[in-house]
């Protein structure tokens, strides 16, 4: 395992995903600024998530060209529209901005995993356990920083901390100008129906498992701090839980990761989607605000984004032939399902509340665990074959 390769790339993805993170945190602010419903929040994830649309082709293209300065430009790309959500005057100009962090974001999840994978060896959970920890930290740090700039300069005037993402980049390529991705051959890519047939075992189970967690998910990651504000608590304390959730989560996608190459890949994700369920509903049955409440949303977190790097590692090793591809065909449909069931969630605690609405997205979830066992197994500490390698110049 080339750590301090794979440590680069994740440290990218932390500093990008900080700033991906602030759209949750604000939700509360923009809500009342610009007047619109739960439904309409819940809207713009999908917005951010649409050009995931385009992943399973980047992924293709990726499988043939070096596509290594998207992961270089996307933090300052992302970082520039994130810090302008902000100062937008209207929906409109708001689901803009959104969208184009969403096209930068589309463009870093797909090569970079690929790269991680390939330098990790024989430890591909391990590896992506690191990825995923950047990605997860980042959504710890990037609620609390929201709260944090917009306390300090308002929330029309915190626009100068793009400034962050632009240095990253710099960093990012000094850090991985003489690594070259050199592709297993150029020139046109496979058609992308090949690359189906290769992971349509896997694909059609856990498309099932994606979509009945996605409402959790969706619940937790977009809906968290309006549910925090809507109680009368504080924003600092909808930032707060919801920064507990991805700390936890951080830890959970490190560990399940490097557990799951031991005992199985199955194991560890059906563990997870049954445990995750229970720890939420335990929330809910509390109103208190206190440790007890933070302590099962640590919990809840830590087994619900554990899932991620596990499914990831799955999909790698299913579909070592166009890793690439593989990838940007389950990162599209992972975003986009997640993003579809934002405003599902939303529609749902306009009708109902929000109380409600979290209370069956975890009912979901209670389903997705026994249909694991039709996942195909995987090998334990396996490693992708293939011909793309990673060499200095």
């Amino acid at each position: 395992m080339q750590m301090d390769r794979v440590l680069t790339v994740a440290a990218g993805h932390l500093v990008h995903d900080t700033f991906t993170a602030f759209l949750s945190p604000l939700l509360p602010l923009i809500v009342q600024k610009l007047s619109i419903s739960l439904a309409t929040a819940g809207a713009l994830p999908l917005v951010f998530r649409l050009p995931s649309l385009l992943n399973p082709f980047i992924g293709l293209w990726a499988d043939r060209i070096d596509l290594r300065m998207l992961v270089v430009i996307a933090p300052a790309l992302s970082a520039t529209a994130m810090s302008l959500i902000g100062v937008a005057p209207n929906l409109g100009t708001l689901a803009l901005f959104v969208f184009l962090a969403g096209c930068s974001s589309a463009v870093l999840h797909v090569p970079a995993p690929v790269i991680i994978t390939r330098v990790s060896g024989r430890r591909v959970g391990t590896g992506m356990s690191f990825w995923m920890v950047g990605g997860e930290l980042a959504r710890t740090v990037g609620p609390l920083l929201a709260v944090a700039v917009v306390t300090w300069r308002t929330l029309e005037g915190y626009y100068p901390i793009m400034v962050l993402g632009w240095a990253t980049s710099v960093v990012l390529y000094f850090r991985l100008r003489d690594v070259k991705v050199q592709p297993r051959s150029k020139g046109t890519p496979a058609p992308l129906g090949d690359a189906w047939r290769v992971l349509r075992p896997l694909m059609l189970p856990l498309l099932a498992v994606l979509l009945l967690r996605s409402f959790m998910q969706a619940a937790l990651v977009t809906f968290l701090p309006i549910l925090m504000t809507s109680s009368g608590k504080t924003l600092w304390t909808g930032g707060l839980a919801l920064a507990t959730v991805e700390a936890a989560g951080a830890a959970g996608a490190l560990a399940a990761g490097i557990v799951s190459d031991r005992f199985g890949r199955r194991r560890v994700l059906g563990a997870a989607l049954l445990l995750a369920p229970a720890s939420l509903l335990a929330f809910l049955s509390l109103d208190d605000g206190g440790a007890l409440s933070y302590l099962l949303l640590g919990l809840t977190g830590f087994l619900l984004l554990s899932t991620t790097p596990v499914i990831m590692a799955m999909v790698q090793e299913v579909g070592r032939e166009y890793p690439a591809t593989a990838n940007g065909v389950y990162m599209g449909i992972s975003f986009l399902l997640t993003a579809g069931a934002a405003p599902v969630v939303g529609w749902v605690g306009d009708a109902v509340g929000l109380g409600t609405a979290f209370f069956w997205s975890a009912i979901l979830a209670f389903v997705a665990a026994p249909l694991t066992l039709l996942l195909p197994a995987s090998r334990r500490g396996g490693s992708p074959t293939g011909d793309i390698v990673l060499a200095d110049d």
